[in-house]
């Protein structure tokens, strides 16, 4: 799952870079998963687990930090950005997410709420990019692989869920479980027209 995710952020980074375009990809989205890995991650200054586990946080947010600065600021990216179609109010999105974060969680501790907030917002912050490739049905190669190893990682993690229950005593996550089926949920239109194109060998394009 780890992986899958890594290689996602890879593929859209050799987007941007292979071709000094970010068409296609929503600025939202990007903006959503860095506030999700900075929230996520803000105990990698007191919380040591592993290294593997500390330099996978460092590479997210600075793959996140760095997509965010090309999008932004580079001359010649920034201008191929699709500011027209990537309209999704995403603070329709945040705000709630907050809201529930304060409401429902695991421990009454700053940490805790803003870690809970971190995975609600997760959930829908693909969002505002499906949104974009349904509007824009402007979708290369890179960036139908980048959405769908991106829903894919959290299949792995689903399925990996499933095994530590039935292997592991009072193992329970139902905040992070509910959550993962909801942003799966949100890719399975996806998934079916990709998988589809791909068999059949068709360029990917999703219903308006």
């Amino acid at each position: 799952g780890d992986m899958l995710h890594l290689l996602s952020f890879v593929v859209l980074l050799l987007k941007i870079q292979a071709t000094r375009s970010c068409r296609g990809i929503s600025l939202k989205t990007q903006e959503m998963y860095t506030l999700v890995f900075v929230c996520r991650y803000l105990d990698i200054f007191w919380n040591f687990i592993s290294l593997y586990n500390t330099v996978m946080k460092l590479v997210f947010l600075g793959t996140s930090f760095w997509i965010l600065y090309l999008m932004r600021y580079d001359k010649i990216v920034k201008v191929t950005y699709d500011r027209e179609q990537d309209t999704f109010r995403h603070h329709f999105l945040v705000i709630p997410c907050s809201v529930l974060a304060i409401l429902i969680h695991n421990a009454w501790t700053p940490f805790e709420i803003i870690w809970t907030f971190s995975i609600y917002l997760e959930a829908v912050a693909i969002l505002p990019q499906l949104v974009l490739l349904q509007r824009t049905q402007n979708i290369d190669n890179l960036t139908g692989n980048y959405v769908f190893l991106l829903g894919s990682y959290r299949g792995m993690y689903i399925l990996n869920w499933i095994y530590r229950y039935f292997t592991e005593t009072h193992y329970k996550q139902w905040i992070a479980w509910i959550s993962g089926l909801v942003q799966t949920i949100l890719y399975i239109d996806f998934f079916y027209y990709y998988l589809k194109s791909w068999k059949n060998n068709e360029k990917l394009a999703l219903p308006a």
